[in-house]
């Protein structure tokens, strides 16, 4: 008997009924694919790197710089499209770097000195972007910005507590999972604001393990390139604050190696 194949969407399931709507799609793709799969829950803080390490994932949301990294052996199949204006109808990324709305601050650099909290390393919204971002404001008479870098925060709802708990003065933030949060947990963000959002990079794409028969993989991206134009999408549009999919391979997802590069040249390791 071959062996099932399992999906989640542990990275944009920011609720209970945000995680429903994703395996109700998911459940869709993988008809119109021919196939199906166990949605196997995985709630936070456990480790995300041990969930993308599984070897018998067949549509999961993983980042894109852990998939540039070689963390785990999979292939991307696609990525969502966020109905936002800054990503331009492209399956694109971006980073919300956070303040508390009652803080004084007007621009980023009204944040140094302070605190700065970050997720994992291998996290691209809550680590390497907010690296790069900074990494143009260091000079040699000010090679590190913050007093204290707060890290393994672990996940993005705990920087967002953070924030604001005033634990932390900022904070990272994926920007389509701020969007979600700001749909089903509005009273999270009440305290916060946005102060500066980085650059995009690709978005976090659904991936599966090498060992999926090739004709699944190309009947997957088949069914996520077609979705938005089902009868089944219309819903999803509201509930999920997507336009569709955008089929990705590995090589999609560099960028974010570059910009670590690019931080570790210049011997800024981590945010601070």
């Amino acid at each position: 008997m071959p062996m099932p194949f399992v999906s989640n969407a542990r990275m944009y399931a920011v609720s209970p009924d945000a995680e429903t709507a994703w395996k109700d799609l998911i459940a869709h793709v993988a008809e119109d694919a021919g196939t199906a799969f166990d949605y196997v829950a995985y709630p936070a803080p456990q480790p995300l790197e041990n969930l993308w390490r599984r070897d018998d994932l067949g549509c999961v949301q993983m980042c894109g710089y852990p998939i540039a990294l070689d963390l785990a052996d999979v292939v991307p199949l696609a990525s969502p499209i966020p109905a936002a204006t800054w990503a331009g109808g492209k399956a694109l990324s971006r980073t919300d770097l956070i303040v508390r709305d009652d803080t004084p601050y007007r621009m980023l650099s009204d944040t140094f000195g302070g605190t700065v909290g970050w997720t994992v390393a291998h996290s691209q919204s809550g680590f390497n972007a907010l690296r790069y971002h900074l990494l143009s404001y260091r000079s040699e008479d000010r090679p590190r910005l913050y007093r204290r870098s707060v890290g393994h925060l672990v996940t993005a709802r705990r920087v967002l507590d953070s924030v604001a708990d005033g634990s932390i003065d900022i904070g990272p933030l994926d920007a389509y999972w701020h969007m979600l949060v700001r749909k089903y947990l509005p009273g999270l963000t009440e305290k916060v604001r946005i102060l500066e959002s980085t650059e995009t990079v690709p978005m976090p794409a659904f991936v599966a393990v090498p060992a999926m028969p090739s004709h699944t993989v190309d009947r997957l991206r088949e069914a996520f390139a077609t979705a938005h134009t089902r009868p089944w999408f219309a819903p999803f549009r509201s509930s999920l604050l997507i336009d569709g999919f955008e089929l990705v391979t590995r090589g999609a997802f560099l960028r974010t190696l570059e910009w670590a590069r690019a931080a570790e040249a210049a011997g800024y390791l981590e945010p601070g």
